[in-house]
């Protein structure tokens, strides 16, 4: 059964993957607000309540030209599409888009993101997303997706008329925050084959996503984090 939804960029690293191939325009961020995940845990499993951090003061703790260093420019976020994004062949992920398209979906409080171009060596590309919420709610949050991508080995997913063949794959997570969760992911759309690594830690009230080359979020995952937690 195919269903079409219109599924939100960046907490399902599959939308991570058609941004960055330009395949999808950008979108809200949604929820799958149920069962939790079981992600690597530091410090224990106690979740605390905080005060959610505005879009602004988000928006400054996101890495930067400067913080990455040489050879990275910042890349415009793509302007919305009307191209519906089917998922063929995961249930899992297809339900949390129905989800999605009822408005019953991820709706953490406050969001932020950037995305660079790499161009030292090749032309590569990372981006970072910060989310604030309750502990609890980002904890569920991103798991439920995590859980819903790695449920399924292999699926389809489309943009109007392009067909990205996706595979998913559990990668270790850093020993980092308090909540972590890693995955890779492999597509392959008109003839291109890439891999794409999306990493997210959980920082108290704080969510931290970086997604691209996995090179690229290796080497900065650090650092996000770093300024994510840093107090302004």
């Amino acid at each position: 059964m195919r269903r079409s939804t219109t599924l939100a960029l960046g907490l399902g690293a599959v939308f991570t993957v058609l941004t960055l191939t330009g395949c999808a325009g950008s979108a809200e961020p949604t929820d799958a607000s149920a069962a939790s995940s079981t992600p690597a845990h530091r410090g224990g499993s106690r979740l605390s309540a905080s005060t959610p951090l505005s879009s602004a003061q988000l928006n400054q703790r996101l890495l930067n030209e400067n913080d990455l260093g040489e050879g990275y420019t910042l890349k415009a976020e793509p302007a919305r599409r009307n191209d519906n994004i089917a998922v063929i062949g995961c249930p899992a992920l297809d339900k949390l888009g129905g989800a999605t398209a009822t408005g019953a979906g991820l709706d953490f409080h406050r969001k932020s993101k950037a995305s660079f171009t790499y161009t030292g060596s090749s032309s590569s590309e990372v981006s970072e997303e910060l989310y604030s919420d309750s502990a609890a709610k980002l904890s569920t949050g991103i798991g439920k997706v995590f859980d819903a991508m790695l449920s399924c080995p292999s699926y389809q997913v489309t943009s109007g008329s392009t067909v990205v063949d996706m595979g998913t794959e559990k990668s270790a997570a850093p020993d980092l925050g308090d909540e972590q969760w890693s995955q890779l992911l492999t597509f392959s759309a008109g003839g291109q084959r890439s891999v794409v690594k999306q990493t997210a830690i959980r920082t108290g009230n704080i969510l931290v996503i970086v997604s691209g080359s996995p090179g690229l979020v290796d080497a900065h995952l650090d650092k996000a984090l770093a300024k994510a937690r840093a107090t302004r």
